[in-house]
């Protein structure tokens, strides 16, 4: 896709957000407690997530946003739902580098992983929403995704045959872009993971980690290396946009087409290394296969980029063999397997 469709997407994009949420100040009530408030359980080490005050969690607006999240019926000719592309059984990705949509349409993107969502200001490759809320329209109404108009997929939830009494049980009105958004934002909250072999070791102090494992870990962290200069916090992500030398010229310009500013152009937000071993193909056009390449790229420092990371450069003290696989070895106790059980029961 050309820079100037896709700045043309990224804008009209913005208006339809900017719509949304005027619409949704304007025709939002006030919400009747229907029932007690559902409680996430958070894993040790994680801090209490911030929950909107009009989307606070229950067990009904939970099971919408689930039920919705997998149901076709939001894609234009009800062939793809928000699971086609978010599998749970890979950590709610996909093994394709860019994800299929819609009349056989390929995306521009790799689909990210959704996981501990509660804990993330922004979303996107580009970091362009704000919101779990609002990024629930992004694919919907994306022409190379579901490509449904909004109004068309409040008006099928309206007729369905089941949909309205949940709506209105849920959130106490009829099936619209308010509710429809904050049900499957409220599902994608609960869709937290803190159970890997990593969070056994580090948080709960089980001695569990193989001799690889620890010096793949004291690798990870270290000055030699410095991945955690990106890769840091319970997510390992700082929610930072860096260009990581992947192209001399980035045919999609990432966070420049929301800034507008040069210094922007091809920069990607750092994305979640949890779960990374299911994750595969990696970076924002899944241009890279494995995570053994994956390393070599930061090993040899990627390609020359005006705006590349200081933190991307090429490594004189290179790792030797075993090394690298202790850094991989490492990485793949970022696995949580409880989550991914635990979401592929429906």
């Amino acid at each position: 896709m050309s820079t100037s469709v896709l700045k043309s997407f990224a804008g009209f994009a913005l208006f339809l957000f900017i719509v949304s949420i005027s619409g949704c100040k304007k025709e939002g009530k006030k919400e009747n407690s229907i029932e007690p408030a559902y409680e996430l359980i958070i894993p040790e080490g994680f801090p209490q997530p911030e929950i909107p005050t009009d989307n606070q969690l229950t067990r009904e607006r939970i099971a919408l946003g689930k039920m919705l999240f997998f149901d076709p019926i939001l894609s234009a000719d009800s062939s793809i739902s928000c699971g086609s592309c978010h599998n749970p059984a890979i950590a709610f990705s996909d093994m394709s580098s860019l994800s299929m949509g819609v009349d056989g349409q390929m995306g521009t993107r790799n689909t990210m992983p959704l996981m501990n969502l509660a804990w993330f200001n922004s979303f996107m490759w580009d970091g362009g929403i704000p919101s779990l809320e609002l990024q629930v329209l992004a694919p919907v109404t994306n022409h190379l995704e579901m490509n449904l108009p909004l109004e068309e997929a409040i008006s099928r939830l309206k007729k369905h045959p089941v949909y309205p009494s949940l709506f209105k049980k849920a959130y106490d009105r009829d099936p619209d872009d308010f509710s429809l958004f904050r049900a499957i934002a409220a599902y994608e909250r609960t869709l937290i993971s803190g159970n890997s072999k990593y969070d056994q070791y580090f948080y709960q102090k089980k001695e569990i980690f193989s001799e690889s494992e620890i010096n793949g870990m004291n690798l990870f962290f270290s000055d030699r290396l410095h991945c955690a200069s990106c890769h840091s916090g319970i997510n390992f992500t700082n929610g930072s946009f860096q260009n990581t030398g992947l192209y001399v010229v980035y045919p999609d310009q990432g966070r420049y087409l929301i800034t507008g500013d040069e210094s922007d152009k091809g920069k990607f937000k750092v994305p979640t290394l949890r779960n990374v071993e299911l994750t595969a193909p990696y970076m924002h056009d899944g241009s890279i296969a494995t995570l053994e390449e994956v390393l070599e790229h930061y090993l040899r420092g990627g390609k020359f980029n005006t705006n590349k990371s200081p933190h991307v450069h090429y490594h004189e003290e290179s790792l030797n063999d075993q090394e690298k696989k202790d850094v991989i070895n490492f990485l793949k106790t970022l696995t949580d397997t409880s989550f991914v059980n635990a979401n592929t029961k429906r």
